[in-house]
C-alpha cells in the first residue's frame, strides 16, 4: 500500500477497571480487508462477552494471539496495515500522550494503562487531558496534537514540521458524538445517527441504552416487543459443569479453567459472604390468585406480544414492597462509614448462561408500568441467553431477584449481590394441600426467601419488606392499592 503503516490494535478496558478478556473468535484473517466499526473478535471479560470493532480501515497483516488465549488489557492483538497512517512512534503517543521530550512528566511516574478506544477505561484517564496553553517545545505540541487527533475519531496526526510553536493553537475539529466502539456498531446495525442521540454517560458518552431508547422514541407507536425464551433464572452459584465423558475408561476427571464470568462470579459470592453479614427469612404463600392474574394478562391486548409469565408480578410486588419500605434499597459505604439509601430501583434478574451467572438490572425498574416491566424482563432474559449482555447492563444494580424456582427447587439461601443489601429469591410454584376458607384444599403454593445484609437491614425492616412481597402474591389486587 502506498505510504502505509501498520497501526497495532491493542485490547481495550471494555468494562470499569478490568485487566484481562479472553479471546473467544476472530472474525477476520490475515490478508483481510477491514473497514471502520467493523467487528474483528469477540472476547470474554471477567463480566460479559464483547465484540471489538476495529476503530479505522486497512489490510489485516498479523493476529498476535489465538482464539482460547487471555490477553491483557493493552496487549496489541491484531497488526493492521492503513494506508497514509500514523508512524509507529505516533502510534503510541496516541495510546500514552505522555511522551518522554515532554520535561513536565516525572521520569519516576509509573507508567498506568491506557485506554485506546474512545470511551473505554477509567474517566480520570490522561488521554483526555487538554493541551497547555503556555508555550511548549515543538516535539511536546506536537504529540499533544496526535492525541487529541486521535481521541476526536480523526486518526493520527501527519509528522510535524520544524517549525516555533504559534502563539494560539487554531480551533480543534468538532467532535463527532463520543461513544464506544459496540456502541456505534449498535447504532449503525439499527440505522441510529449518534448526533441525534441524547447521552447520558459520563462526559457526555453515548451509551447503548442511549441507543435503544432513541429506536424506541422513533418508532414508538410500530413497537411492540419481541416475544422472549422461557426466563432461566439462577441461585447464586455458578452454572452447572460440563457432563461427565461418556466412558470412565478415557478420563476420570475433567478439569475447567476458572476464568471469566465464572472467575468474576466466585470472586464476588466469596467477598459477599465474607464481607456482608447475611440474614435470611422465609414466608411460604398461597399465590393461587397470582396464576390466575397471569393467565388473565395474557389474554389484555396491553400486552400482546410480550410473555407475561410469574416473575413479572414477582417483580412487580417486590418493587410495591420497596416503594413501601425504602430503606431496603441501600448499600453500605465502608469508606465513609455511611449507608447510601437509592431512591431509584435498579432490578436485577439473576440469569444462567452458558458462560456462568449474571446478574443484569433493569435500571430504573421503579418508574415503569407493568407492559413496560414485562418488555424490559422479556429483553434482559434473551440478550443474557444470546450471550450478548453488555458490562454497564450489570453495573448499578440494587436489589436483585434469582428464580430457583424453575429448576424445581422449593427454595434457597441466596448470597447478596455485592454493592446491594437485599435479593429475593423465589422458590418453585406447585400444587400443594393448603388451607382456604376453613377448608383444606389443592392451591398454588411457594415459599419465598430474603437475604439481607444486616449491617443496615434489621430484622423489622427486612420482615416488613418479605410480608408485603408475600401479601401482594396472595392478593394481587394490592398492586392497586398499593402501588
Amino acid at each position: 500500500m502506498t505510504n502505509a503503516s501498520v497501526r497495532e490494535f491493542k485490547m481495550p478496558d471494555v468494562g470499569e477497571g478490568l485487566t484481562e478478556a479472553e479471546i473467544l473468535k476472530w472474525y477476520v484473517q490475515p490478508g483481510d480487508t477491514v473497514t471502520d466499526g467493523q467487528v474483528v473478535c469477540e472476547v470474554e471479560t471477567a463480566k460479559a462477552a464483547v465484540e471489538l470493532p476495529i476503530p479505522y480501515d486497512g489490510v489485516v497483516r498479523a493476529l498476535h494471539f489465538p482464539e482460547g488465549t487471555t490477553v491483557d488489557v493493552g496487549t496489541s492483538i491484531i497488526a493492521v496495515e492503513v494506508a497514509g497512517g500514523a508512524a509507529p512512534a505516533q502510534e503510541e503517543a496516541a495510546v500514552a500522550p505522555a511522551p518522554a521530550a515532554e520535561p513536565e512528566q516525572p521520569a519516576e511516574q509509573p507508567a498506568a494503562r491506557q485506554p485506546v478506544l474512545v470511551g473505554y477505561g477509567v474517566a480520570t484517564s490522561s488521554t483526555r487531558r487538554r493541551p497547555r496553553k503556555q508555550a511548549q517545545d515543538p516535539a511536546a505540541q506536537q504529540a499533544a496534537s496526535a492525541v487529541q487527533s486521535e481521541l476526536n475519531g480523526h486518526g493520527a496526526a501527519p509528522a510535524a514540521p520544524a517549525v516555533p510553536a504559534a502563539p494560539a493553537a487554531p480551533p480543534a475539529p468538532a467532535q463527532r458524538p463520543l461513544a464506544k466502539p459496540p456502541v456505534r456498531k449498535l447504532a449503525k446495525d439499527l440505522g441510529v445517527d449518534l448526533a441525534t442521540v441524547t447521552p447520558t454517560g459520563p462526559d457526555g458518552v453515548v451509551t447503548r441504552e442511549d441507543v435503544h431508547a432513541a429506536v424506541a422514541a422513533a418508532q414508538a407507536p410500530q413497537q411492540t416487543a419481541p416475544e422472549a425464551p422461557p426466563a432461566a433464572p439462577a441461585a447464586s452459584a455458578p452454572a452447572a459443569q460440563p457432563a461427565a465423558p461418556a466412558s470412565y475408561d478415557s478420563a476420570r476427571e475433567t478439569r475447567i479453567p476458572v476464568k471469566g464470568v465464572r472467575k468474576a462470579t466466585a470472586a464476588a459470592m466469596v467477598g459477599s459472604a465474607f464481607t456482608a453479614p447475611h440474614v435470611t427469612e422465609f414466608v411460604t404463600v398461597d399465590v393461587t390468585r397470582t396464576m390466575k392474574l397471569v393467565e388473565e394478562l395474557k389474554q389484555d391486548k396491553e400486552f400482546a406480544g410480550l410473555r407475561v409469565n410469574p416473575l413479572l408480578l414477582i417483580a412487580k410486588a417486590l418493587l410495591v414492597a420497596i416503594r413501601r419500605n425504602p430503606d431496603i434499597n441501600a448499600s453500605w459505604d465502608e469508606a465513609a462509614q455511611e449507608i447510601v439509601v437509592k431512591h431509584y430501583v435498579n432490578l436485577g434478574i439473576a440469569a444462567a448462561t452458558p458462560r456462568g451467572l449474571i446478574v443484569p438490572n433493569i435500571k430504573d425498574a421503579h418508574a415503569t408500568t407493568l407492559p413496560e416491566l414485562a418488555a424490559s424482563l422479556g429483553e434482559l432474559v434473551s440478550t443474557a441467553r444470546e450471550g450478548k449482555t453488555s458490562p454497564s447492563a450489570m453495573q448499578g444494580g440494587t436489589v436483585t431477584i434469582t428464580n430457583v424456582g424453575v429448576f424445581g427447587v422449593d427454595t434457597g439461601t441466596p448470597l447478596l449481590n455485592p454493592g446491594e443489601s437485599a435479593i429475593l429469591a423465589v422458590g418453585a410454584i406447585k400444587p400443594q394441600p393448603w388451607v382456604h376458607k376453613g377448608k383444606v384444599k389443592p392451591r398454588q403454593v411457594t415459599t419465598l426467601a430474603l437475604s439481607f445484609d444486616h449491617r443496615l437491614v434489621d430484622g423489622e425492616l427486612g420482615s416488613k419488606v418479605l410480608a408485603d412481597v408475600a401479601a401482594v402474591l396472595e392478593q394481587p389486587k394490592r398492586l392497586i392499592t398499593w402501588a
